[in-house]
């Protein structure tokens, strides 16, 4: 029986970040819809920084797979 290592994930940081990219495309949405550009723009960047930030949250496995010889 083969056995995997999980390490159990903390949902607070996943929440957070899922809350954070809500918040910025709420603002984003309403900056340009004043015509506000530079602002909308910055908050798109902000809600693409937490969803990579998201993207990279949970159980991590690096260096597992030995390349061939």
């Amino acid at each position: 029986m083969s056995r995997s290592l999980r390490l159990p994930t903390n949902p607070e940081p996943r929440l957070s970040l899922q809350q954070q990219i809500s918040h910025h495309d709420s603002q984003a949405r309403q900056a340009a819809a004043l015509g506000q550009l530079d602002e909308a723009a910055r908050a798109i960047l902000q809600a693409l920084r937490c969803e990579r930030r998201l993207a990279n949250t949970g159980p991590q496995v690096l260096q597992l797979i030995k390349p061939r010889a």
